[in-house]
């Protein structure tokens, strides 16, 4: 067996559950990938199962490691990164969940939300967590399983329920599980359960209290890259270091090698993320952004960072091949779009689990605008294309205006990045260069390098720094006037998606 040293990283993400073998210059080395099931019992509902995304992670090294012909015995380390803000609850006992996992995008919460904001607002509790009340979060979430279903609030005030992001439930399960799971998370996914001090970086008693969630229930929070356990006698990585966690963007935002104050990247993946680090000081924005950590390496300080979350970007693509069956495959979208020179006054508003950044509006619903005679399916394919990069353009000038700098270039990375046509109008809608790196899957490259830089693989930022490099760069070709022009449409297309669900139209 070779001598040589790799690191894996575990993606648990919203679509599926990736083991990457990456060696010390950053290079993926082999991948193992398993989807898991998207459970929709109501509209406005989505959920994963628990059990299958434990199994899918496990199958999932398993195949890294065969691909990659080594063993745990190669691994300096191991790193997690995860669908953020997707909420489970379980039994410690037994480790089995109580319910299936409430995913990110549901917005089953929003009567929880609104009883929560009562006379104060959907700012009630952002001076403390850096966030606006919203069905995004985790605290919500888990209030709603303790009061929805039968015995959990008993069992987790007996101090028998724990709960975690998908982060939590994967270290927990590779530690041990029922026999001596670690139950930690980290700053990053800590930050994105409303339930965290932003400043402090502890969970504050006053918000668990008024959302009724007992404080047992919640995971020990550390920082993104420390060993926090070791891969347990039943797992593939037995007495291997599990030695870094981020909440996916954040990680994409490391492994992007964004370290300095004003940097920012965007990640095209089921949503669109951008997030660009602050420094060491929360920024409370004033345009619809959310106040988050960016990272923690171990003691040093912690580094924060403003995001604009998109609900709905590459899953509206899979919505067009599943539900409407227009495409076969994702990739088909790209020469659909190509087949029309421009949108043909399309604008498509995919406001399916209401309206994330900047708008803050769960009761907007999706909506297809400016339809004629003349549309094709081909304008329907592009207007779904260039949804995505309207709404980072939303995102990008509210960053702008909050950190009063204007950025010069997006760095972006995920799965979206293969499309030309996007990548190019993103840069035309923008107005700046859009550069995307050698190594795409940068967010399991962030967990990657947060846990090698824990064990010593790597000594630190500047590894990461030196580590990235150029893959492409789309330049802006669109005249100004046409950009504000089709800019301006589109916010216009926004307006009409406002107040959908009201005492007539079931919010369910």
């Amino acid at each position: 067996m070779s001598e040589k040293k790799y690191v894996l990283a575990i993606d648990q993400g919203t679509t599926s559950s990736r083991a990457i073998v990456f060696d010390h210059d950053g290079e993926i080395i082999s991948v193992g990938q398993l989807e898991h099931e998207q459970i929709f019992p109501k509209a406005g509902w989505v959920e994963h199962n628990p059990i299958e995304i434990r199994d899918n992670v496990d199958q999932a090294i398993g195949s890294a490691l065969a691909g990659a012909a080594v063993n745990r015995h190669s691994l300096a380390a191991v790193g997690i990164t995860n669908q953020r803000e997707t909420t489970i609850v379980w039994d410690k006992n037994t480790g089995q969940p109580v319910y299936n996992a409430i995913v990110w995008q549901d917005t089953r919460t929003a009567d929880i939300v609104r009883e929560l904001a009562g006379e104060e607002g959907n700012d009630r509790f952002r001076e403390r967590c850096g966030l606006p009340l919203s069905t995004y979060f985790s605290g919500p979430k888990i209030k709603w399983i303790l009061d929805n279903v039968e015995g959990a609030r008993e069992r987790a005030e007996a101090g028998d329920l724990l709960f975690g992001n998908t982060d939590t439930w994967t270290l927990w399960n590779l530690t041990g599980g029922p026999n001596g799971g670690v139950h930690v998370t980290d700053v990053t996914n800590a930050s994105r359960t409303m339930l965290m001090d932003i400043k402090t970086l502890k969970w504050r008693e006053d918000t668990c209290a008024d959302m009724g969630i007992p404080m047992s229930m919640l995971p020990e929070i550390r920082s993104s890259a420390e060993i926090y356990g070791y891969g347990s006698k039943n797992s593939l990585i037995i007495d291997t270091p599990i030695a870094g966690i981020l909440g996916d963007q954040q990680a994409a935002t490391f492994g992007q090698a964004c370290f300095e104050k004003g940097m920012a990247k965007n990640t095209y993946g089921t949503g669109c993320f951008m997030l660009m680090n602050t420094g060491e000081d929360p920024v409370q924005s004033q345009n619809g952004l959310l106040t988050t950590v960016c990272y923690k390496i171990g003691d040093q300080p912690t580094k924060y960072a403003l995001e604009g979350s998109i609900a709905v970007t590459g899953s509206l693509v899979q919505w067009i091949r599943d539900n409407l069956h227009m495409i076969h495959t994702a990739p088909e979208i790209e020469p659909l779009a190509k087949s029309v020179k421009d949108n043909g006054g399309v604008y498509f508003v995919p406001a399916f689990s209401g309206l994330f950044a900047p708008y803050w509006k769960d009761d907007a619903r999706g909506a297809i605008v400016g339809l004629t005679r003349y549309n094709t399916a081909g304008h329907i394919a592009r207007a779904v294309l260039e949804a995505t990069a309207f709404q980072t353009r939303e995102v990008l000038d509210a960053m702008n205006a909050d950190s009063g700098v204007d950025l010069t270039e997006l760095r972006v990375d995920g799965g979206m990045v293969a499309n030309e046509l996007l990548m190019q109008f993103q840069a035309d809608v923008l107005g700046v260069d859009v550069v995307a790196p050698k190594v795409t899957e940068t967010t399991a490259l962030g967990a990657a390098y947060a846990a090698g830089i824990a064990v010593g693989f790597w000594q630190g930022e500047q590894d990461v720094i030196d580590n990235w490099s150029e893959g492409k760069r789309w330049a802006p070709k669109m005249a100004a006037e046409e950009r504000e022009r089709t800019y301006r449409l589109w916010k216009k297309a926004v307006t009409r998606t406002f107040d959908w669900v009201d005492e007539d139209v079931s919010n369910a």
